[in-house]
């Protein structure tokens, strides 16, 4: 690869399947390190439909690659382009690697997926690895129950490139909250790259968003989000029949119904909320940082990103899981719950008002998820920039010591 002297470049990949998760965690990430080094860049390939909504800071960019979305049935087709995902996948690898090849990064981290969607980025692993560019698995705190996740990663054949080709495993929780990896056979040379950093923290930009905030945030409100949409019917459901059989409640809720709901549902919950005074409804904001420092209280789906957010922000919440098409969510809150960091309700498809207006009621009453101690527990920004201090490439640095920093 070419020698350069313009400082550490770093290439995120997140395949983007479905909702809003992966690309969130890894702009996080992105913006972290750009933050404290001033001579980093770093592009985000993604397949995420809605990533231009998002604000990107000075040296961060990202690379739209066609989308792709998973169907019930687990087969995957392209999410725009009238063609064979054969076809799709194929141009997605393509501008993978051709991407890898011309940025030239010093360090790759992979999102989730080891190999990439369907392997779309083994190859170009490969590449880089032969290259002398670090490669870094990042999991979240939780994938899924290990009598799932072990034979997936089995039918992909993932452990080649846990042996060979990964430098480091991070893992964006704690070992005492949940070990992602449990059930599956690592090797001890594979088991010891694997550092867990803590959670991601989410603070609140002080800048305010340019659009204007929903009139009902001027007050105390709760925040109701699904993440994406895309599977949170059953949450949305639940709130609003509380809403719309006791007016007495605590606060009045803002909901976000989330970009990826389906249209006709998303238009039902916007009629129902039409005739309650004290709920109102938007499809999405990019700021939810905004939403969640400003309310009282929170109650979602429990994702990744959101469940960081409740941690950051200090914001007591009710969780109500999903349990299909992974049981992580579930898994997340339950140990939350365990800990005393939230309350999980479980979607029963039955969504009876009251227990769920009695949780609201009771809500002022949980504890703040600062007052349970566990050290360590949003420290993983810290740590990330910790783990790739050692990669770094000075911005001045002459041709011939570039090989040796990155060998």
């Amino acid at each position: 690869m070419v020698s350069r002297s313009d400082g550490t470049r770093v290439l995120i990949y997140s395949h983007d399947t479905f909702g809003l998760g992966h690309l969130r965690r890894c702009r996080t990430i992105a913006h972290a390190l750009v933050e404290r080094h001033k001579d980093m860049s770093v592009l985000i390939l993604s397949g995420s439909p809605i990533i231009g909504s998002f604000d990107f800071r000075s040296r961060v960019d990202f690379v739209r690659i066609p989308g792709v979305i998973k169907l019930r049935d687990g087969q995957y087709t392209s999410l725009n382009l009238p063609m064979d995902i054969e076809e799709t996948l194929k141009i997605r690898a393509e501008i993978i690697q051709h991407t890898a090849k011309i940025f030239d990064p010093d360090i790759f981290i992979v999102d989730k997926e080891p190999l990439g969607l369907r392997g779309e980025a083994l190859e170009t692993m490969k590449m880089l690895k032969t290259g002398g560019t670090r490669l870094v698995l990042g999991l979240r705190d939780v994938m899924d129950e290990p009598s799932a996740l072990a034979p997936e990663w089995e039918r992909k054949n993932v452990m080649p490139a846990l042996k060979s080709l990964f430098d480091q495993i991070w893992v964006y929780g704690l070992p005492q909250f949940c070990d992602p990896l449990e059930g599956i056979a690592l090797p001890e040379r594979v088991r010891r790259k694997v550092v867990y950093t803590g959670y991601l923290p989410r603070f609140s930009p002080e800048a305010l968003p340019e659009h204007q905030l929903p009139e009902i945030t001027q007050r105390p409100f709760l925040l109701v989000t699904p993440g994406g949409g895309g599977d949170g019917e059953g949450l949305i459901e639940w709130v609003l029949r509380a809403y719309e059989s006791n007016e007495m409640l605590p606060y009045p809720a803002l909901i976000v119904l989330g970009p990826f709901m389906q249209r006709e549902r998303r238009a039902d919950f916007l009629a129902r909320v039409a005739k309650l005074p004290r709920v109102e409804a938007i499809t999405f904001d990019a700021h939810m940082e905004h939403l969640v420092q400003n309310a009282v209280g929170v109650l979602a789906m429990g994702g990744y990103n959101t469940f960081c957010e409740i941690l950051t922000l200090d914001k007591r919440a009710i969780i109500v899981p999903r349990k299909r098409p992974r049981m992580e969510q579930f898994i997340r809150a339950n140990r939350a719950q365990q800990l005393g960091l939230v309350r999980m309700l479980e979607d029963d498809g039955i969504y009876d008002p009251a227990v769920m207006a009695n949780a609201l009621r009771n809500l002022p009453r949980q504890p703040l998820p600062s007052e349970i101690v566990i050290p360590g527990l949003l420290e993983g920004l810290d740590n990330v920039d910790r783990l790739v201090q050692p990669w770094l490439r000075p911005a001045s640095a002459p041709a011939s010591n570039v090989v040796g920093l990155r060998g």
